[in-house]
Order: C-alpha cells, then sequence, then structure tokens
C-alpha cells in the first residue's frame, strides 16, 4: 500500500469522535491526513463538540476537545488529494455556505475519489449537489435534506455504514469501526497482523 493523502474538511464544533478517531486511525495506518478550515491557518484549532445518544429525541451536546489543524485552507486544491472525509456535527451547517468548499466537494466527486461522510456530513454532501440520483446515510435528521438534494436517504442502524462507489456515509460515530473499514477498502489500503 502507498500512503494516500487525505482532505478533511473541518470547522467549528466538529463532533469531536467523528473529527479526532478517523484524523488518528488514517494517520496511524500511514496516510497522510490535512484537517483544513476555511477562514484558519496551519496551527490554528477548532472547537469540537461531544454528541451523545443518552434516550433524548436527539443527541445532546457537550463540549470537546480543541483540535489543531495541520494545514491552511488557503492552500488546499482538490487535485493535490487522493480522498476527502467530512465529519459530522454543527460544522457542516455552515461550511456548506462556503463556495470553495463546495467546489473542493465537487472537483473530489467529479474526479471519482473517495468520499467519507458521517452523520451531519451529508449537509455538506446535499449543498455540494452530489447526492443526486444517489443513495447515502446520515443522521436522520438529515434525511430531508439528502431527498431534497434528489438523493435516497438510507435508513441503517447508527454502526453501520453504506457504500455506493465512491461515497462511503454513515449515521454517526458508533459506525467509525464500519464506515472507516470501508473507507479504508476504497483507499486500497491493506492491513495485515
Amino acid at each position: 500500500m502507498s500512503a494516500r493523502k487525505i482532505l478533511m474538511l473541518v470547522g467549528d464544533y466538529a463532533e469531536d469522535y467523528e473529527t479526532m478517531v478517523p484524523f488518528q486511525a488514517l494517520s496511524m495506518v500511514g496516510h497522510c491526513v490535512h484537517a483544513v478550515c476555511p477562514g484558519k491557518q496551519e496551527g490554528d484549532t477548532v472547537r469540537t463538540a461531544i454528541h451523545d445518544f443518552e434516550g433524548d429525541q436527539t443527541y445532546s451536546e457537550k463540549p470537546g476537545h480543541l483540535f489543531r489543524l495541520n494545514q491552511s485552507f488557503s492552500a488546499v486544491r482538490a487535485g493535490d488529494y487522493d480522498a476527502l472525509l467530512i465529519p459530522g456535527g454543527r460544522a457542516p451547517e455552515y461550511l456548506r455556505l462556503d463556495a470553495q468548499v463546495l467546489a473542493l466537494v465537487q472537483a473530489f466527486d467529479r474526479a471519482g475519489k473517495p468520499i467519507a461522510a458521517v452523520c451531519h456530513g451529508a449537509q455538506l454532501l446535499a449543498a455540494a449537489g452530489v447526492l443526486n440520483g444517489r443513495a447515502c446515510s446520515a443522521y436522520p435528521a438529515c434525511a430531508p435534506e439528502v431527498r431534497l438534494a434528489g438523493g435516497q436517504y438510507m435508513d441503517i442502524p447508527l454502526d453501520q455504514v453504506h457504500v455506493q462507489g465512491n461515497l462511503v456515509t454513515a449515521p454517526a460515530w458508533p459506525a467509525h469501526p464500519a464506515w472507516l473499514a470501508a473507507f479504508l477498502a476504497l483507499l486500497g489500503t491493506r492491513i495485515t497482523l
């Protein structure tokens, strides 16, 4: 396996686990992961939020960690990366308002490069217009956006993954094992024990 370059789009209040775990896991297996946020530079931080399922009608939110960016948003070009990763949380809600972010998502999709999105990451896919005629999973509250974008919402358990072509999507962080395994498979990553 050759190391892959992965672009991770984050922002303030990205879900903590959905940011930290993929960043660390993908780095651990030898991939280069660049975490970026519009308007921020390498070395800046974003605040994360911890979302948990505690029996309420939706997730609860608690303060997470400060996550340090390791690349400047202004320096990234889709052509320099092999794949895109979009954590959930509240960050996709405002990342989808940035024309440069939408252009990046569209460029990855046009090139057929792997795109992994979890939880509210589907909001960014919907806003970028890459879901028309495609199926994806997301946090259940995002189902209307997936459908309005012309996509088919896949209602799967929180710990499962859906793969269609270059899209690897999951409802929330409990799906990390399945979601990351499917993403690694698309990247051609092989892990042997």
